[in-house]
């Protein structure tokens, strides 16, 4: 079974697995809550919606240092 978008390339795009958990999971809520696709998709499913607009860089994330790294 192939998984579109690969894990891979999602980890890569949102930085770590913690941050792509975050905002899939963000984006997915936002989904379910009535807000539009900012893609066209054939998919139904929230999370894999969110996944493949992550994957399509359709989302703008403000990135912030570490807390632990000041």
């Amino acid at each position: 079974m192939m998984i579109k978008p690969p894990i891979t390339e999602l980890v890569e795009k949102a930085g770590s697995r913690y941050l792509l958990t975050i905002e899939t999971a963000k984006r997915a809520r936002q989904l379910t809550e009535g807000k539009q696709p900012l893609i066209d998709t054939k998919s139904n499913k929230e999370v894999s919606i969110a996944a493949e607009e992550i994957y399509e860089e359709k989302l703008n994330y403000i990135h912030t240092p570490d807390i632990g790294s000041i």
